[in-house]
């Protein structure tokens, strides 16, 4: 298996992430987001967990296209109807913004977008599906590295050797755990070493975490 990559991201807020991380999980939809010309009806729907990367990942693909590409963020808490509408428009021609669509939706671990509207589930089955999977050791590694370089936090060397282990393999769960890590190093006034990290887990996982999972 291919080692992480990275895309670099221009303009980033303070604490926000500077890169993401391209691994297992994301590949593949990162080289769909390349190429929406390929996609089927001119539209993709990207599902993943939340904090995956699903909205940067759709300004990174909003920039290379610019506006030959519409993105419609939270598309799952839209109304259907209206997406409906938007979805036939795209094949008369008749988006605003560009001559493609991408939809985000936020999915929970298990199961995908739950359409209610059967003519909008037809529609929305029949056009590219991207979905976002869980990462894998090395890639949870270059997130926990990702996080910390966002918070101008300094982890020493084997620091996510020892963490990627003994922490939940989701997005959100390492985003979580490098902020802890960052918190308590900051209350404590000292580095983010080992009993750093151990306090961190600890206070999200609960004693029983440093045995490995």
């Amino acid at each position: 298996m291919s080692e992480p990559s990275q895309i670099a991201l221009p303009l980033c807020a303070q604490g926000a992430p500077r890169r993401i991380v391209v691994g297992n999980a994301n590949a593949a939809v990162v080289d769909a987001l390349q190429h929406p010309d390929r996609w089927p009806f001119h539209v993709a729907v990207l599902t993943g967990p939340a904090r995956s990367g699903k909205s940067l990942l759709a300004r990174w693909a909003k920039g290379l296209r610019g506006d030959m590409l519409d993105v419609i963020d939270d598309a799952g808490d839209l109304d259907e109807t209206a997406l409906f509408h938007h979805w036939n428009g795209v094949q008369r021609g008749g988006t605003r913004e560009g001559s493609a669509v991408l939809m985000i939706v936020t999915t929970p671990d298990e199961g995908g977008w739950g359409i209610r509207l059967p003519d909008l589930a037809s529609r929305i089955g029949g056009s590219l599906q991207l979905a976002i999977g869980p990462p894998d050791d090395a890639m949870a590694a270059e997130l926990i590295h990702a996080h910390a370089e966002a918070r101008g936090l300094s982890l020493p060397e084997g620091a996510a050797e020892y963490l990627v282990p003994r922490t939940t393999r989701s997005f959100a769960a390492i985003e979580a755990l490098v902020a802890a890590i960052d918190r308590i190093s900051l209350e404590r006034q000292t580095p983010a070493t080992m009993s750093v990290w151990r306090a961190a887990l600890e206070a999200l996982h609960g004693p029983q975490q440093q045995r490995l999972l």
